[in-house]
């Protein structure tokens, strides 16, 4: 192995993976932690989708990351940051006040990861050649999927595995939880700072005028675009029903049988929701990434509309039935993750067929649209937990079925090219 393939392993998997732990925490186990510590539904969908904003508003500062300093130095030391926030959350736990104090510590854990996101994305296209970047992205992606499970299935199974050894208190396997999380991003910005590739320098001519009038003339340019008020309707309305059954599927898992919920161990719904769901959500989109670039978009956008939505009837049947089969319960769950992985596909696609004809502006314009995809999942998600408590969980995911007709019923408007996406498109 040449010296070049061997520093590009020593930091490609552990950036992904550090990447992904950080976000897969905030948006996915913060939801199962308030869950166990008692949040009602309305609150713990609320705060958590506040956690969001980072990341629909990193396009605001991504022009300072990419301009000061180096991209190396910026993931290391949010790693470090992210670490310390971490210990913070894990301490404010034992808090009277946990729900502000550990809502503080994860905003500081969410504004870093998504400063961090800028860095680590910007490092990886800097450091290799186009070629490279498409050999590593399988790479890069399988070690963020390893991440979700991780969070979404071994630490949730963790919370739950203290639970009983310390004689059956959240608070203190929870803590304990998040301190494993704390010592293991300041383990990683320790190893970062040797492992990362020192390819740049840090601007010492750089001034924030220009970086902000830079930043101005993107985002003119972005709604600029042609069609681009179909372009966010899409980003907004595609992920409708998703963006309020994820913070609602973990809570109504856990949830008492008397409550409507299905009243699983925190270690059956790390199998169930982080394990098996997770790597049926990466079957999904990886099936359906080989029949987009068969295909191209156009032909599967609408059949993909239909795989995010539909399977979420699993959770209607659930809610409805609510059977003690554990085979029941698992495949239910594994059907809808697969249904959103391979639906996922086409969004993602979109994302890119917006910012195709950008030149210059291609990357900043494909962040502003993540940017958006953020903002559709934030504002669903705010009201979710109230609809359910004013609904029920039965009629909470009727609704969270029904959110798919309003994309359904814009699909008319939406132009793709018919070669987009396709194997051998250049783009």
């Amino acid at each position: 192995m040449s010296s070049k393939m061997r520093s590009v392993w020593t930091w490609i998997p552990s950036l992904y993976l550090t990447m992904g732990i950080p976000y897969i925490v905030v948006m996915s186990v913060a939801v199962a932690m308030y869950a166990n510590l008692g949040l009602p539904n309305g609150e713990i969908a609320l705060y958590t989708s506040y956690l969001n904003l980072p990341w629909v508003i990193k396009p605001l500062w991504s022009p300072v990351v990419v301009a000061l300093k180096t991209k190396r130095w910026w993931i290391y030391v949010t790693q470090l940051f992210m670490g310390a926030a971490f210990a913070m959350t894990a301490y404010f736990i034992q808090s009277d006040s946990f729900i502000a104090l550990t809502l503080a510590g994860l905003a500081l854990v969410a504004f870093n990861s998504a400063t961090h996101d800028i860095a680590a994305d910007g490092i990886y296209m800097d450091a290799l050649s186009e070629e490279d970047q498409s050999f590593y992205v399988g790479i890069r992606s399988s070690f963020y999927r390893v991440a979700m499970i991780t969070g979404q299935g071994g630490l949730v199974w963790l919370s739950g595995y203290f639970y009983a050894r310390n004689g059956g208190d959240y608070f203190d396997a929870w803590t304990t939880v998040f301190i494993g999380v704390a010592i293991y991003l300041v383990v990683a910005g320790l190893y970062h700072i040797w492992s990362l590739p020192k390819i740049e320098e840090a601007e010492s001519n750089v001034s924030l005028r220009s970086i902000f009038s830079d930043f101005g003339e993107t985002f003119v340019t972005f709604f600029k675009l042609e069609n681009i008020g179909i372009h966010i309707t899409v980003l907004m309305l595609y992920r409708l029903g998703e963006a309020q059954l994820v913070k609602l599927a973990q809570p109504f898992l856990f949830d008492d049988m008397a409550n409507g919920g299905m009243a699983l161990s925190n270690e059956q719904v790390g199998i169930f929701y982080g394990t098996i769901g997770v790597s049926m959500l990466t079957i999904g989109g990886i099936l359906g990434g080989v029949i987009v670039s068969r295909d191209g978009l156009k032909k599967w956008f609408f059949p993909m509309i239909l795989a995010i939505n539909i399977p979420n009837s699993m959770y209607l049947l659930l809610a409805y039935f609510r059977p003690e089969s554990n085979f029941l319960i698992g495949g239910a769950i594994a059907l809808e993750q697969f249904g959103y992985g391979f639906g996922f596909t086409a969004y993602m696609m979109y994302m890119i067929y917006i910012a195709r004809d950008s030149g210059k502006y291609k990357t900043a314009h494909f962040a502003f649209a993540t940017g958006f995809m953020a903002l559709g999942m934030t504002l669903p998600g705010m009201v979710s937990g109230w609809l359910q408590e004013i609904w029920g969980y039965t009629n909470f995911f009727l609704w969270v079925l029904a959110c798919m007709i309003p994309m359904i019923v814009f699909y008319k408007f939406v132009k793709i090219d018919p070669n987009f996406g396709k194997k051998d498109e250049k783009a």
